[in-house]
């Protein structure tokens, strides 16, 4: 008996394309994202992505050559907004300030000419699924609510109408750091209960990290890789993924690659390093190579731990963060070099100026693609 067939996934972009003019805002982007999952569109201002969820959305159509896309296997590209039963929240909210609470959630349903009975019920229970009781903050206005609550009438506006997607552009950008934090909290928990696919716009790395099943890192209009928050932040693909998402240590230097085992590194300075060699090694030549702060470690000249690599670095800086000491050095060539050490509670360890080694695993340098 043959097993039934996979739904398809519910947004597909097939290299996907948009120029405003002869500016490229979007270069043939592909990607897939399956029913139910949160995944973020994660860069910086400029990068692409918010007019990727435009283009999702129906507020931009890709170029005449610029690829497709695909709701649940369907191609939407000419469909409208209102035809792809999406709901979308802004960074802003865009709540009708003379509109009560619960006028502003029912706005969509009245265009739709839902019954009133309908109404008052499917609002009620857009409130409570956000957390807003309805008798206390219904009638209320905008202008009475908090940040955090209008976010989330907001969130009960878009959900209201049962759409099989959200979309959410910079959903968190205008809270502070401690309510945006409960949010994303909150956001998990409605897509857990609810079920719909949620497409988050960001260029915060720690609110992808958080809220997302998976994560793609756009630049310069191009999608430089898709994953798992764990796959983008421990196997960057690119300088700029290594860059972007959290902070890296970049070394350069000439490669010679041993099949199944360790390449050799050989840097301008004279000095040398090893790394794993990857599944599919570029040619022997020049390569970059990305470690992250927290995968480094500093120590005294002479003491390596046996099997670990050791470049000579100098002590610029230490910077207090709490659990955290990121001790700021320098490679012998001029290099700069972060390491982030475990706050036990000890005097710190390093000054300015003190000679150290920078050691770490072999295992854990990430080749970069050019």
């Amino acid at each position: 008996m043959m097993a039934p067939a996979a739904p398809p996934p519910i947004v597909e972009f097939d290299r996907v394309s948009k120029h405003f003019g002869a500016t490229p805002a979007v270069r043939a982007v592909s990607f897939a994202i399956q029913p139910g999952e949160v995944f973020a569109l994660l860069g910086p201002s400029g990068c692409g992505k918010t007019t990727t969820l435009r283009l999702l959305a129906g507020f931009e159509t890709p170029d005449a050559d610029g690829g497709t896309i695909r709701l649940a296997g369907e191609v939407v590209n000419a469909r409208r907004p209102y035809e792809r039963r999406l709901g979308m929240v802004f960074q802003h909210y865009a709540l009708f300030p003379h509109l009560s609470v619960e006028r502003n959630v029912a706005f969509g349903l009245e265009q739709a000419r839902r019954p009133a009975d309908e109404i008052r019920r499917r609002v009620r229970a857009a409130l409570e699924l956000v957390r807003l009781e309805p008798d206390t903050f219904g009638p209320r206005r905008p202008d009475a609510l908090s940040g955090g609550q209008r976010q989330r009438v907001a969130l009960a506006r878009a959900l209201v109408l049962e759409p099989r997607l959200l979309l959410l552009d910079e959903p968190l950008g205008a809270l502070d750091l401690q309510l945006r934090k409960e949010m994303q909290l909150e956001l998990k928990r409605l897509n857990r209960e609810l079920g719909i696919t949620f497409v988050v716009v960001t260029h915060d790395q720690a609110e992808a990290l958080v809220l997302a099943d998976r994560i793609a890192v756009m630049g310069g209009g191009r999608l430089h890789q898709v994953g798992t928050p764990a796959e983008v932040y421990e196997q960057p693909r690119t300088r700029f993924v290594a860059g972007f998402l959290g902070e890296a240590v970049v070394l350069a230097g000439r490669a010679a690659w041993r099949p199944g085992g360790l390449g050799t590194v050989q840097r301008a300075d004279g000095s040398a390093f090893t790394v794993a060699t990857p599944a599919a090694p570029p040619a022997d030549g020049e390569v970059e190579v990305a470690l992250r702060p927290e995968w480094l470690d500093l120590v005294p000249p002479g003491q390596a731990p046996a099997g670990e690599n050791a470049l000579p670095a100098t002590v610029e800086d230490v910077i207090y963060l709490g659990e955290t000491l990121h001790v700021l050095a320098r490679l012998a060539d001029g290099s700069p070099a972060r390491v982030a050490l475990r706050n036990e509670g000890r005097p710190v360890p390093w000054r300015r100026g003190d000679a150290a080694l920078l050691v770490w695993d072999p295992a854990d340098g990430q080749v970069l693609v050019p």
